[in-house]
C-alpha cells in the first residue's frame, strides 16, 4: 500500500508566531530542559556510568550536535547510550593496555600513566617466559636425585600428577583470560575480578608469598651450585669434625644468601630495565643447558663418559677424601696401603686394625654412567627410600655384612642428608612446574592477549613437561642408581650430578644452572613487589596500603623491602629441601583458586562468561581443584593447614573491614544462586513452631531531613534479634517517586549508616507513596521475597496521636494494627521508645515482666527469652503475670503455669494477680463520657484547622483536672459549653441551626449524652488493669502487655487510642504485643 510523506522544516513551524513570543517560547523550554536534565542527573537510574567505550561518557563534549536529523526521535536518551557509529569508532581503538583497567576500576586507578601500544607475540611474549619460570633449579639440582630415590615409575608418577596439576590450572586460567580484555596485572588481577575481593585479596597474597620463597629457593640454589660445585674453597664455615658438613653448609648458605639478597635488592632497586634484558640470556642458558644434556644422552648409546665411582662391597664411596680407589697398590713388587686403607684403618701399615666391614668386603670401579645402552633403566624403576644418615648402597652388589656395625659416620661413605619418603618429593618437585602465570603476568604487554596466553601458556606446559618426562626416563636409563640417588655428586668427585651426563663438558650444566638460577631470583624480586603493589592500590586489605606506594616512576620501594625481608626468612631456613615445600602450599592454594573460579563461573552460568577458549569445562576446572588439594596435603599435611589458616585469617580480615568493592565476581553470583535456591526450598510452607523466630518488619518514621526519629528502634530491634533471621527496615515517604527519588537514596544511606551505628544486620527498603497509610500498607504486604517475609511487625507508639497534623495519626496506626492482623502477623508496639535503652547500656539488675492476660500463640514468653540473649538484658529476671477472674482458682493457675514454664525450659517468677469485680468508679464513668465527647464533638463541629486543635487540648485539659478532683457533671457541662462558645462564630450558629432543622443532633446534646455503656466497660478494665500493672510493675525494666485488638466498628478508633493510653499510664518501657494467631513456642523437643 503506497503512503506518501511530507517532509517539513522544523524551522519553518516557529515562523508564523511573533519573534518576542518565539523568544519567550524558547526561554521556557530551556528552563524545562534544564529542569529535565537536574532531575536525571539527580535521580537517573542510581548506577555510575562505567568509562568505557560500551557506553558514552563524559569524554563526548558537552556540546556535542548530531549531525542530521533522522535520530530526533532518540536525542534525548544519546547523552546516556551512544549511537552504534560513535560505539564501532570507539572500539576500533580500544587497546587491552592500562585503559582495559581504567574501565574496570576507572575511580581508582584513573592516575596510570598511558604507555605506547604493545607489539609482543605469542613467542616472546607468553611461551618464552613461561618456559623460563617453569624450567629451573629443580631441573639441575635435584631431579636426577628424585629419579634415584622415587625410582622411575614413581618419578614418573610425581611429574606426570604435577605436570596434570599445571595443564588443568592452564585450562581454567585460559578461559578466564579470554573471557573479556585481560587487564595489566595478570593472574591476581584475573583471580580477584572472578572470585571477589575476599578471595582475591587471600589469593593474591599467598601468590605473593608463593613468589617470593621461590625468590628464596633460587637464591638458595644460586649459593649451593657456587660453594658445591664451582668454588667449594669459598666456603667460610668449615667441618671441624666429621658429621657437620651439613650444619656448615647451612650456615654458609645464610652468610652468601643475606649477601645475595641485598645485592639484588639493590640491582632491581636500582634498575628493573637491566633485569628484564637480562631475561633472555637467562633463558639462552637454560636452553643450552638442556640440549647438552640431551646431547650427552645421545653420546651415551655409542661413547658414554668416564665416571668411575668406587664401591666398597655395596656401598658407594665418596671421592673427596681420596684419589685411588683400592685397598692398597703395587710398584715395583712392593705393596702400599693407599688412602682409602688409612680411612678406615688404624694405621698405614698391612697387618693394621681395619674396620670389620673394611676387611670383609672389596673394593671395586663401576662406571657411573654406563650409558642408554646398558640396560640400567631395569635397575632404577623401583624406589629406593631411606633414613637421614644412611648409606648409600647399589642394588644386586654382592657383599659380606659384617656383625653389628660400628660407627660409621668417620668413614667416607655417601650418606643421605634427609630421610625420604614419596609425598616429601612431591613437595620439592612441586615448584619446578611452577611458573605458568608468567605468561598472563605480563599481559598489558601483549598484542592480542585473548589469543597470546591460552596458546602460548599451554604450549610451555607441554614443552615443560615432555623434558621432565624423557629426562626421568633418560636420567633412569643412563645414570647408576647411586650416582642419582647421590645428591650433592660426592661420589664423582663433587662434580653436579646431571653434569656428569652432559656434552661437551659438565660445566655447561654448572654454568647454565648457576646463572639461569640467578635470572630466576631477579625475576622473582621483580615481581613479587609489584604484585603486591596491585593488591595494595586495590585497597582490599588496609594493613598493607603502605605498600602501594614507591617511587616517582612507579616502582614499589617499600614492597621490595618487604620482599627481601619476607626472602630472608627463606634464606635463614636456609635449606632448599625445606624451602620448596612451603612455595608449593602458596602455589597450589593460587592454583587452586583459578580452578574453582572458572568451574563456578561456568556452572553458574553467568550471562557475561563468554570465553574465547573453548576448550574448558567445569569438570577439569573441578579435577584440577582437587588435584591441586591433594597435593597441598600430599606435600605436607601441616605446612597445608598453615597455608589455608593464613588464606582463611585475610580472607575474615577483608571481610570484617568490609571490603566495599564489587566487581562482578562470581562468589556473589554463587551467593545468589545459593540464596534462590534456599528461597524456592523455604517457599513450600510455613515454618514448624520449633523453627519460628520473629522476622521483624520495622517501622521507621522519618523528618523533613529525612534522619530517623526514633534510633531507639533500631537498637531494639538488634538487642532482639542478635543477628539472627530476617529483618527488614522499611519506612515510608509521601510523594510521587520520580519527585522524590533523591531523597528516597538519601534516606535509605541515612537508614542504613544507623544500622550499622546500631548493628541490626537487615535490609533497608524505602517506599515512596501519594499516601501515608498506602505505604505502610504495601510494605506489610510486599516486603520480603519468597519463604523470607516478616512475620512480626515492629513500630513506635505515636507519642503525638492526639494532634491532627501529626502525618502518623491514631488512624493510621489503628489501620496498621488492623493490616497486620489481617496478614496473620505479629505486631510490637514500644511506648516511650526514646526511654529503651542503646545496645551499648547495661542493666545490671532488674526485671522483664510479662503480664499474660490472654494467650497469644507464646510471643509473650518467647520474646523476653530473646531479650535475654543479648548482653544490655542478660542480667534482667524474667516475671510473669497473669490474671485470675472471680471464678479462677488461683492457686492452681499458678502451679499449672510454673508447670507450663518448666516444659517450655523458661526460668521465670509467676505471679498470679486477682481481679475481682467491683462498681464502676466515678473517674472511669467521666473518663468514657469525656473521651466520647470529645470524639462527638469533633466530628459534629466543622472547625477550622487550628480551632480543632483548641478544642480537643481544652477536653484534655478537662479530663485531666477530673482525675484530681472529681467534678458534677452538670458544672463540667456549663464549664466546656462556656468555653465551647468562645469560638462560636455567628456563620457556624446559622449552620448548626439549619442542622438542627434537619433533625440532626444539634451541639448542646454532646452534653446531655450518656457513655456508652461498652465503651464504659472498657474503659473500667483498662483502668482497673492500669492500676495492678503499676502496683506489680512501676519500677521493672521493660513491661510487656498483650496488645488488645481494635474494635471492629471503626467509629470507635479514636477510643481504642484512649484505651492504649490509659492501659499504659505511668509506666516508663512498655511494649504491647499482639500475636499472628499462631503457635510460635513449643514444649515438644
Amino acid at each position: 500500500m503506497p503512503t506518501s510523506f511530507t517532509v517539513v522544516p522544523v524551522e519553518a513551524q516557529g515562523e508564523e508566531r511573533g519573534p518576542a513570543e518565539r523568544d519567550g517560547q524558547r526561554q521556557e523550554e530551556e528552563e524545562e530542559e534544564e529542569e529535565d536534565e537536574e532531575r536525571e542527573r539527580s535521580c537517573g537510574d542510581g548506577i555510575a556510568r562505567e568509562s568505557s567505550p560500551f557506553i558514552n561518557s563524559a569524554e563526548m563534549d558537552g556540546g556535542n550536535v548530531y549531525e542530521g536529523k533522522n535520530m530526533a526521535l532518540f536525542e534525548e536518551e544519546m547523552d546516556s547510550n551512544p549511537m552504534v557509529s560513535s560505539l564501532l569508532n570507539k572500539l576500533a581503538n580500544y587497546t587491552n593496555l592500562t585503559q582495559g583497567v581504567v574501565e574496570h576500576e576507572a575511580d581508582e586507578d584513573s592516575k596510570r600513566k598511558e604507555v605506547k601500544v604493545p607489539r609482543m607475540g605469542t613467542f616472546i611474549g607468553v611461551y618464552l617466559p613461561c618456559l623460563q619460570n617453569i624450567l629451573g633449579v629443580i631441573l639441575f639440582l635435584r631431579l636426577t636425585w628424585i629419579v634415584g630415590t622415587a625410582g622411575v615409575l614413581e618419578s614418573f608418577i610425581i611429574v606426570f600428577m604435577c605436570c596434570a596439576c599445571t595443564m588443568l590450572t592452564a585450562i581454567s586460567m585460559s578461559a578466564i583470560a579470554t573471557n573479556g580484555v585481560v587487564p595489566a596485572g595478570g593472574s591476581y588481577y584475573m583471580i580477584s575480578r572472578s572470585l571477589g575481593p575476599e578471595f582475591g585479596g587471600a589469593v593474591g597474597l599467598c601468590f605473593y608469598l608463593g613468589t617470593t620463597f621461590a625468590g628464596a629457593m633460587y637464591i638458595l640454589g644460586t649459593i649451593e651450585i657456587l660453594l658445591t660445585y664451582i668454588s667449594p674453597s669459598a666456603a667460610i664455615f668449615k667441618a671441624e669434625e666429621v658429621g657437620e658438613e651439613t650444619e656448615a653448609m647451612l650456615n654458609n648458605m645464610r652468610v652468601y644468601g643475606t649477601c645475595i639478597i641485598i645485592l639484588m635488592a639493590i640491582v632491581v632497586f636500582v634498575g628493573v630495565k637491566y633485569v628484564n634484558k637480562l631475561a633472555l640470556v637467562f633463558l639462552a642458558c637454560v636452553i643450552l643447558s638442556i640440549i647438552a644434556i640431551y646431547a650427552g644422552v645421545v653420546k651415551t648409546a655409542f661413547d658414554p663418559p668416564d665416571f668411575p665411582i668406587c664401591l666398597l662391597g655395596n656401598r658407594t664411596l665418596s671421592k673427596r677424601s681420596f684419589d685411588v680407589c683400592a685397598k692398597f697398590t703395587e710398584s715395583n713388587n712392593e705393596t702400599r696401603t693407599t688412602t682409602l686403607w688409612q680411612l678406615f684403618c688404624d694405621s698405614s701399615l698391612l697387618n693394621a686394625t681395619c674396620d670389620e666391614y673394611f676387611s670383609l668386603n672389596n673394593v671395586v670401579e663401576i662406571q657411573g654412567i654406563p650409558g642408554i645402552m646398558s640396560g640400567v633403566l631395569t635397575d632404577n624403576l623401583w624406589s629406593t627410600y631411606s633414613e637421614k644418615g644412611s648409606i648409600v648402597e647399589k642394588k644386586h652388589q654382592p657383599s659380606v655384612p659384617g656383625s653389628e656395625e660400628t660407627k660409621m659416620s668417620g668413614f667416607p661413605y655417601v650418606f643421605t642428608d634427609i630421610m625420604t619418603y614419596f609425598t616429601m618429593l612431591v613437595g620439592i618437585y612441586f615448584p619446578s612446574v611452577t611458573g605458568i602465570m608468567a605468561g598472563s603476568n605480563r599481559s598489558g604487554d601483549l598484542k592480542d592477549a585473548q589469543k597470546s596466553i591460552p596458546t602460548g601458556t599451554i604450549l610451555a606446559i607441554s614443552t615443560t613437561s615432555f623434558i621432565y618426562l624423557s629426562c626421568i626416563v633418560l636420567f633412569g636409563a643412563c645414570i647408576e642408581g647411586v650416582i642419582l640417588r647421590d645428591k650433592f655428586g660426592e661420589a664423582v668427585d663433587g662434580n653436579l650430578v646431571v653434569g656428569t651426563l652432559a656434552w661437551p663438558s659438565p660445566w655447561v650444566i654448572v654454568i647454565g644452572s648457576f646463572f639461569s638460577t640467578c635470572g630466576a631470583g631477579l625475576q622473582s624480586l621483580t615481581g613479587a613487589p609489584r604484585l603486591l603493589q596491585a593488591i595494595a592500590r586495590d585497597g582490599i586489605v588496609p594493613f598493607i596500603r603502605v605498600f602501594g606506594h614507591g617511587k616517582a616512576n612507579g616502582e614499589p620501594t617499600w614492597a621490595l623491602l618487604l620482599t627481601a625481608g619476607i626472602c630472608e626468612i627463606g634464606i635463614l631456613i636456609a635449606s632448599l629441601d625445606s624451602v620448596a615445600p612451603i612455595l608449593s602450599m602458596f602455589f597450589l592454594m593460587c592454583y587452586m583458586f583459578v580452578n574453582l573460579a572458572c568451574a563456578v563461573q561456568t556452572l553458574l552460568r553467568t550471562p557475561n562468561w563468554r570465553p574465547r577458549f573453548k576448550y574448558y569445562h567445569w569438570t577439569l576446572s573441578f579435577l584440577g581443584m582437587s588435584l591441586c588439594l591433594a597435593l597441598m596435603f600430599i606435600c605436607s599435611w601441616y605446612y597445608a593447614l598453615i597455608a589455608m589458616l593464613i588464606a582463611g585469617c585475610i580472607y575474615k580480615y577483608i571481610e570484617y573491614r568490609g571490603a566495599e568493592k564489587e566487581w562482578g565476581d562470581g562468589i556473589r553470583g554463587l551467593s545468589l544462586n545459593a540464596a534462590r535456591y534456599a528461597l524456592l526450598r523455604v517457599e513450600d510452607g510455613p515454618p514448624h513452631t520449633k523453627n519460628w523466630r520473629p522476622q521483624v518488619l520495622v517501622l521507621l518514621n522519618l523528618n523533613s531531613e529525612q534522619l530517623v526519629k526514633h534510633p531507639r528502634l533500631l537498637s531494639f530491634t538488634s538487642q532482639l534479634k542478635a543477628g539472627k533471621g530476617l529483618t527488614i527496615v522499611g519506612s515510608v515517604l509521601q510523594g510521587i517517586y520520580l519527585d522524590r527519588c533523591t531523597e528516597t537514596q538519601k534516606a535509605e544511606e541515612n537508614i542504613k549508616s544507623l544500622m550499622g551505628v546500631e548493628k541490626t544486620k537487615g535490609f533497608c527498603q524505602i517506599v515512596v507513596s501519594p499516601n501515608f497509610r498506602d505505604g505502610i500498607s504495601y510494605l506489610i504486604q510486599s516486603a520480603g521475597l519468597g519463604g523470607m517475609k516478616h512475620n512480626t511487625v515492629l513500630m513506635a507508639w505515636p507519642q503525638s496521636w492526639k494532634q491532627t497534623e501529626n502525618r502518623f495519626s491514631w488512624k493510621n496506626f489503628v489501620d496498621t494494627v488492623r493490616e497486620t492482623t489481617a496478614a496473620q502477623q505479629a505486631l510490637l508496639v514500644a511506648k516511650n521508645i526514646d526511654l529503651f535503652p542503646t545496645n551499648h547500656e547495661r542493666f545490671t539488675e532488674g526485671n522483664i515482666d510479662v503480664w499474660w492476660i490472654v494467650h497469644d500463640g507464646g510471643m509473650l514468653m518467647l520474646l523476653p527469652f530473646l531479650l535475654r540473649q543479648h548482653k544490655v538484658w542478660r542480667k534482667c529476671k524474667m516475671r510473669i503475670f497473669t490474671v485470675a477472674q472471680m471464678d479462677d482458682n488461683s492457686i492452681q493457675m499458678k502451679k499449672d503455669l510454673q508447670m507450663f514454664l518448666y516444659h517450655l525450659r523458661l526460668n521465670a517468677e509467676v505471679e498470679v494477680v486477682e481481679m475481682f469485680e467491683n462498681d464502676i468508679s466515678a473517674f472511669t464513668y467521666e473518663k468514657t463520657l469525656m473521651m466520647e465527647q470529645r470524639s462527638q464533638m469533633l466530628k459534629q463541629m466543622q472547625l477550622s484547622k487550628n480551632e480543632r486543635e483548641r478544642e480537643a487540648q481544652l477536653i484534655h485539659d478537662r479530663n485531666t483536672a477530673s482525675r484530681s478532683a472529681p467534678v458534677v457533671k452538670a458544672s463540667v457541662a456549663a464549664a466546656v459549653s462556656e468555653k465551647v462558645q468562645m469560638t462560636w462564630t455567628k456563620e457556624k450558629f446559622i449552620a448548626e441551626k439549619h442542622k438542627k432543622d434537619s433533625n440532626v443532633p444539634g451541639f448542646k446534646d454532646i452534653f446531655n449524652m450518656k457513655p456508652n455503656q461498652s465503651n464504659v466497660r472498657r474503659m473500667h478494665t483498662a483502668v482497673k488493669l492500669n492500676g495492678v500493672v503499676l502496683n506489680k510493675s512501676q519500677h521493672a525494666q521493660l513491661v510487656l502487655l498483650n496488645m488488645p485488638g481494635p474494635p471492629k466498628n471503626r467509629k470507635g478508633d479514636e477510643n481504642y487510642m484512649e484505651f492504649l493510653e490509659v492501659l499504659t499510664e505511668g509506666l516508663d518501657r512498655v511494649l504491647l504485643v499482639r500475636g499472628s494467631g499462631r503457635e510460635v513456642i513449643t514444649i515438644y523437643s
